[in-house]
């Protein structure tokens, strides 16, 4: 049954694949192998097979290597991007405080003018009161004088007429009348000029309320443009610390918890931000809307600057830059948990150091084969295993992006490849998770 099938096969085949004989010659003799049809056709599929094999694997070896490009030129792209945004909100900000600088400047030598118009007002109002006082006196006085005068006419006509024969009581009134006379017109001249003082004080007063008003109006100009300028601030302030929130947030980190710690470790120079505060001459704190305002911003600064260096010290960068693909995941692998990250490339590719930190451990340890631990701040620790080299001792500071070995395949291992590992306070945590928020940093 088999033999007749065969036979049938070969038939029908026998027309696109006529069986061909192989022949042998040797000094014995001469040997021939015969190839029916269906021996051929196994042997092409079998090539066509392989053929087709080579081109599946080829592929997706090119695609890895595709894929793996693209994504590090997204993330340079990303950096680039990310880093020319800093730049411009820094010198936006270094150019909104020198306006705001400016503006108090300005608002200050406004204060000054409107103190020194202040207390020429007052100075023109005290001389008013002067002048009107001294005028009641002398109103008083010349009005007592015109009294007296008139009296002394009085009494002088009286004596000229009882004493006509009396030359010299005649020229004793003669001359009282006189020196009234005198008295009044000094007393005239006198009041005159106190009415033009007055009306001179009167005028430098609604110069000096003009001139207040006109300060006021500067004032309240001097207000609007402080309004926008702190929109302005608290709009990029905002733009800034958005992203570092979720970047955090995405590391699964409390934003305050980790800015706590940050402050409680800082110990770099210049101090914090000093707070705003506005004063007169005198010394006493000048009521204005602005200052916690710009408090307010100042400690949103402060963050920032907090956030970047929490930032530098996180180990969100990745360990591998070179081309290399993913082969293994953070979770449980073949019933066994897997506490880190698998990345594949040549022997010998540089391995670099994800955040800043402090070696704690470069050797051999089993499982791991050739191993660098590196401490950093936040109770975090990065593992790096499996090396072919260590470029690293123990206790040396690391920068991020600092070279500390190579890809390779010691210890544990199937193949070259880097095991990596992220660690705070000795849990193991998913590196992919830091990774995808260090592409929204750097």
């Amino acid at each position: 049954m088999k033999q007749r099938l065969s036979d049938r096969l070969n038939a029908r085949l026998e027309r696109h694949l006529p069986e061909q004989r192989l022949f042998l010659k040797s000094e014995e003799g001469t040997r021939f192998v015969r190839l029916r049809p269906m021996t051929q056709a196994g042997a092409l599929l079998g090539g066509a097979l392989v053929v087709g094999w080579t081109v599946v694997v080829t592929s997706f070896f090119l695609i890895g290597a595709i894929t793996s490009g693209s994504n590090r030129d997204q993330a340079a792209r990303a950096q680039v991007a990310y880093e020319t945004r800093l730049a411009v909100l820094s010198s936006e900000r270094d150019a909104r405080t020198e306006e705001a600088e400016q503006a108090l400047e300005r608002f200050y030598s406004a204060l000054d003018e409107v103190s020194k118009m202040q207390g020429i007002v007052l100075a023109s109002e005290q001389r008013a009161r002067e002048l009107e006082t001294g005028i009641e006196v002398i109103q008083r006085t010349l009005r007592r004088a015109v009294v007296e005068r008139n009296e002394a006419r009085a009494q002088a006509e009286t004596l000229l007429a009882r004493a006509e024969n009396a030359p010299q009581a005649a020229a004793r009134a003669e001359r009282l009348a006189a020196d009234s006379a005198a008295t009044a017109e000094v007393l005239t001249e006198a009041l005159d000029a106190t009415a033009l003082a007055r009306d001179e004080a009167m005028v430098v007063a609604s110069s000096a309320d003009a001139e207040i008003a006109r300060m006021e109006a500067m004032a309240e100009v001097v207000a609007d443009r402080n309004d926008r300028i702190f929109q302005r601030l608290e709009d990029a302030l905002e733009t800034s610390l958005s992203p570092l929130e979720r970047v955090f947030a995405r590391a699964g980190i409390s934003s305050d918890a980790l800015l706590r710690s940050v402050r409680t470790g800082y110990n770099g120079t210049g101090g914090p931000l000093e707070p705003v505060v506005v004063s007169t001459r005198s010394g006493n704190e000048l009521p204005d809307q602005d200052t916690p305002r710009a408090n307010r911003i100042l400690d949103k600064l402060e963050d920032v600057d907090m956030y970047r260096l929490a930032a530098e010290s996180l180990p969100l960068a990745h360990p591998v830059t070179a081309p290399h693909r993913r082969t293994s995941g953070f979770g449980p692998r073949w019933g066994r948990m897997h506490s880190g990250m698998d990345f594949a490339a040549g022997r010998g590719t540089p391995i670099l150091a994800t955040a800043e930190g402090t070696v704690t451990h470069a050797g051999w340890q089993s499982g791991y084969g050739k191993l660098v631990k590196i401490e950093h701040p936040l109770g975090f620790e990065t593992r790096y295993a499996h090396l072919s080299s260590i470029s690293v001792r123990k206790g040396q500071r690391v920068s991020r992006g600092e070279n500390i070995g190579g890809m390779g395949t010691t210890g544990r291992s199937t193949g070259v490849h880097l095991h990596y590992e992220i660690r705070r306070n000795g849990q193991a945590l998913n590196p992919v998770t830091f990774i995808n928020a260090g592409q929204d940093v750097f």
